[in-house]
């Protein structure tokens, strides 16, 4: 791979396509409780060497402030966050092929899986319904500044949701979207899992468990994981890699 994989710029020039999605702008983003299915464990995994990549750059620059479709994301204090949950190259603890996105909710990191055995990881924060569904799927497809449509259970629990249902059109993209810069849609045998991978503007609660939402990673993050993974992209949810 060359370093400009690795660039810690973060222009939106070279996205890939979303135009697989356009269809599905109003489909509801749960990322509530589903039923939860079993994930068989593959050899015990390796905990992980942390190994920063040099063509990173430094972590000011990889977090700092962007214009990104038109939206203002502001820069990651990153001197108050733990810097084992900011993005850095690891060697693989996952055992997966290349390619796999795997999210281990034990210690609220998303790794993907990389050449040579080594892995991209990022860190997470993690809701109730982030923990409520583990397994093997697919990323069938991914949206750049998406909508977010509560569902019904949701809108019941909290009435005043109700004027971003998915009849009322849902809320519109923007900085306090639920679902940040980006949000990658999960599978499983062609159902829609209500399982999210998505941005969040809140860095505070990147690798911790909070009240609401399915999987978070820093917007910053979200959208340097949307540019590296394609449509139908494998992904594993497991809270059993153990102590990383």
């Amino acid at each position: 791979m060359t370093d400009s994989i690795f660039s810690s710029r973060l222009s939106r020039r070279g996205f890939l396509s979303a135009a697989a999605v356009s269809a599905a702008s109003l489909t509801v983003s749960a990322c509530s409780t589903v039923s939860r299915s079993n994930y068989i464990d593959g050899p015990a995994p390796v905990a992980p060497q942390v190994s920063v990549d040099e063509t990173f750059g430094d972590y000011t620059t990889m977090y700092s402030a962007v214009v990104d479709e038109g939206y203002e994301l502001p820069a990651i204090p990153i001197k108050k966050m733990n810097k084992r949950f900011l993005r850095q190259i690891v060697q693989d603890p996952t055992g997966e092929r290349p390619g796999t996105i795997v999210v281990d909710t034990s210690n609220h990191f998303l790794y993907l899986v990389r050449e040579g055995g080594e892995a991209m990881r990022y860190g997470v924060g993690l809701g109730r319904a982030g923990f409520e569904w583990s397994g093997r799927a697919v990323m069938q497809w991914k949206r750049k500044w998406p909508r977010w449509t509560p569902p019904d259970e949701m809108i019941g629990r909290q009435p005043e949701l109700a004027k971003y249902s998915a009849a009322n059109g849902g809320m519109q993209p923007g900085l306090t979207n639920p679902l940040g810069a980006r949000a990658l849609y999960i599978f499983q045998n062609g159902e829609d899992t209500l399982y999210r991978l998505h941005g969040s503007p809140e860095w505070w609660s990147i690798g911790k468990s909070v009240s609401s939402g399915c999987v978070r990673l820093l917007n910053q993050d979200i959208i340097d994981l949307y540019d590296r993974v394609p449509n139908k992209s494998p992904i594993v949810v497991t809270g059993s890699l153990g102590t990383a």
